[in-house]
């Protein structure tokens, strides 16, 4: 049974908190980090991107970087631009983009059920950028950033949640730069409280939606407090890290797109040729063409868009892994005719968020940086959970999650 803990949450003051959040850490870099908080003292990006205060040579896993986060973290304390709650309350996040809005539910998740595989991963990560999260959740003895849960939708839960942002004033309510709005409710009532801890812990798992090296360099950093403690009592605030759970019912996955430099020594029409074995081709023109549906594909190349719908065969529906588009792309393209055989490691390929639309493969393209580009249509959260639940992990670069979290909300200290 999942756990949600009620924490006393360290929050910017309304007239700061547009200043403040920021988007998170890894979906910009160094470079982009400095120009979004240039001219702006109270970015959240002193903090979670501290080489941006520092000489742009220097290594961003220097030790001095992560000095520097804990330098700044001070001074938004010291300077009351964060200010730590009196009481231990639990929060909600509204999210709204696309005219649709989500609701999450903001507390602490327990670091025995990520250990305990009570909450459900369906990404690998990678040790160099664990170990560069858990520097900095140790030096700043705090998640700075939440990590991004979904559960299977509760009726009774989301009804409570729902009529409290009906009947009470967010606390923060701002658009971003980006057009999306950002809502924050903080949860007082303790018999509420209680009531919604109550209901939680009748929700079997949760599941990592975004975050899977945050998530791991939270729990990590736990594990280690936990066996340094000789007086562990398991009631500890770093039993505890920072997660917004939202039902899974209101989320949305968009499409995760490929890229790739060249056709592996390929013209076009044999590319085109060696194609039809495991898809029916259509030429689509100049216009752009996505996806219609599962299993169908649209791919740019030399000018014109192609619909490829995948035969039967290519893919099995009675395998979680196997059924994916991102499966099909791989075993029937990617790896026998392009070549790409690790997709976490080859040059020749890169991935593009959906959120760009398919305007950018168009442009990657044209631009003779890339060759070709496929457009997947998205994964659905029933296939997540499906993969969670059976113990698999999805191939590289399967979801992308809009809207992403915004950081600096609320923080949560680690003692």
């Amino acid at each position: 049974m999942a756990v949600i803990k009620a924490f006393r949450g360290i929050r910017p003051p309304a007239d700061l908190v547009k200043q403040v959040a920021s988007r998170p850490y890894d979906v910009l870099n160094s470079e982009e980090a400095r120009l979004e908080a240039k001219g702006n003292e109270h970015s959240l990006l002193h903090i979670i991107k501290p080489e941006i205060d520092l000489d742009p040579a220097m290594d961003v896993h220097d030790q001095a970087v992560y000095d520097k986060a804990k330098e700044n973290f001070g001074l938004f304390i010291e300077k009351s631009w964060l200010i730590q709650d009196d009481e231990e309350y639990l929060y909600i996040y509204g999210q709204t983009m696309w005219n649709k809005t989500q609701y999450g539910l903001v507390g602490c998740a327990s670091v025995d059920d990520y250990l305990n595989n009570v909450i459900k991963k369906h990404e690998l990560t990678r040790p160099d950028k664990e170990e560069d999260r858990m520097k900095h959740v140790r030096i700043n003895n705090a998640n700075i950033e939440p990590v991004f849960f979904s559960y299977p939708a509760h009726a009774e839960l989301d009804g409570l949640i729902k009529n409290f942002v009906k009947t009470n004033i967010p606390e923060y309510d701002f658009v971003a730069d980006d057009g999306i709005g950002h809502h924050f409710w903080v949860i007082k009532d303790t018999a509420l409280i209680d009531k919604i801890i109550q209901l939680f812990e009748g929700i079997p798992s949760t599941y990592v939606a975004d975050g899977h090296h945050r998530t791991a360099a939270a729990a990590l950093v736990g594990k280690e407090k936990k066996d340094m403690n000789p007086n562990h009592t398991g009631k500890e605030e770093y039993n505890f890290f920072l997660a917004v759970h939202f039902p899974d019912d209101q989320l949305t996955i968009i499409d995760y797109n490929r890229v790739v430099k060249d056709l592996n020594g390929l013209d076009k029409d044999t590319l085109i040729d060696r194609l039809k074995s495991g898809f029916e081709v259509e030429l689509k023109g100049k216009d752009i063409y996505k996806p219609e549906s599962l299993h169908n594909f649209s791919m740019y190349l030399d000018g014109s868009w192609y619909s490829l719908t995948a035969k039967q065969g290519t893919y099995d529906d009675n395998d979680p892994i196997g059924v994916l588009d991102v499966t099909i792309l791989s075993n029937e393209v990617l790896e026998p005719i392009l070549g790409i055989e690790d997709l976490r490691r080859s040059t020749r390929i890169d991935f593009v968020g959906g959120i760009r639309g398919l305007e950018e493969l168009k442009k990657r393209v044209d631009s003779k940086e890339m060759k070709v580009a496929f457009a997947l249509y998205p994964v659905s959260m029933k296939q997540l959970i499906d993969i969670a639940d059976s113990g698999n992990i999805m191939p590289p670069k399967t979801t992308w999650f809009e809207p992403k979290l915004r950081s600096g909300l609320v923080i949560h200290a680690l003692d």
